[in-house]
């Protein structure tokens, strides 16, 4: 896949920025330095806790499981009941932060209401913490050293952004929506020195006032806000790059499910305005999978070095 060139206001649609295809290329990378490791006698080992059954959550653990043997990794999921309590959860990642075999950790969210999702996350070893939410890893992350793991999907999106040749040095950049899996960690990637980042950052929010000025100014915007189509083409900036990253069913009774998938942008309107546009599906989605699999292989590689 080529890099991206910039497209000039005036060029009739944006360039589609493809998830795909570049998933495709990290997951190939993953294999080559999988194949390494095992030749070292190491296989890197991700292990997907799932306590439940909501139905979305097991679609996207299964996709996490799929992709991790596909790189040749080992790949388990492990499934608890609904009913499992805290301690339990406690215990079995516990477990999991003991055994060598095990370089990644991830339980998926969210959890049932019983059970304290940020109690969970501190218990899981920083070493393992492949998801990146553990406070050592967001601390490291602000304070902008590199040997933690920060979160899969802003990684993506920066992995995106490089891939593209987009330049983001001295870039304005807004991201819609504070949350500490997207919003804030994305900011915090994006404002740090380095390839892929020095931009100047606004986070935006429910409470921003006058939201379409702020994406007005931006060379590039992040939208991860939970809001089927909030941004239209008269909030973005003629040339901007626009990564969508929101993931929304609404109803469509043209379907034979009833509904469709829409990110936050208004797709139609705003690919008219902007130079480089993420797609819902086949943008930021499938390079949330690919850059655990590249913090698990991480975790690894570190193993042959302790």
């Amino acid at each position: 896949m080529k890099r991206g060139r910039w497209i000039l206001p005036g060029d009739s649609a944006a360039r589609l920025i493809d998830g795909v295809g570049l998933a495709k290329l990290i997951r190939g990378e993953i294999a080559a330095d999988v194949a390494v490791l095992r030749g070292s006698g190491v296989t890197p080992g991700l292990t997907v806790v799932l306590v439940g059954d909501d139905a979305a959550s097991a679609v996207y653990v299964g996709a996490k499981e799929k992709a991790s043997r596909e790189a040749g990794m080992a790949g388990e999921t492990i499934r608890l009941p609904s009913a499992t309590t805290q301690a339990q959860l406690l215990a079995l990642v516990e477990q999991l932060n003991a055994d060598a075999s095990v370089h990644g950790i991830l339980v998926q969210m969210p959890l049932p209401s019983h059970i304290d999702p940020d109690t969970v996350i501190r218990h899981i070893d920083p070493a393992k913490d492949v998801d990146g939410f553990h406070p050592i890893n967001v601390g490291k992350l602000l304070i902008g050293h590199t040997d933690g793991f920060a979160p899969c999907t802003p990684s993506g999106v920066q992995r995106m952004l490089t891939h593209y040749g987009v330049e983001t040095r001295g870039a304005d950049c807004v991201v819609i929506g504070r949350s500490t899996i997207v919003g804030k960690p994305m900011a915090a990637l994006m404002v740090q020195a380095g390839a892929g980042a020095d931009a100047t950052v606004t986070i935006c929010h429910s409470r921003t006032r006058n939201l379409g000025d702020h994406t007005r100014r931006a060379d590039i915007l992040i939208v991860a806000a939970g809001r089927p189509r909030m941004v239209t083409a008269d909030m973005v900036k003629p040339g901007a790059v626009v990564i969508d990253v929101g993931m929304n069913r609404i109803p469509d009774a043209s379907t034979k499910s009833g509904t469709r998938l829409v990110g936050d942008v208004d797709f139609e309107g705003v690919r008219q305005v902007a130079s480089l546009i993420t797609p819902v599906p086949g943008g930021v989605g499938p390079m949330t999978i690919a850059m655990l699999l590249r913090n698990t292989v991480r975790s690894a590689q570190r193993t042959l070095v302790a």
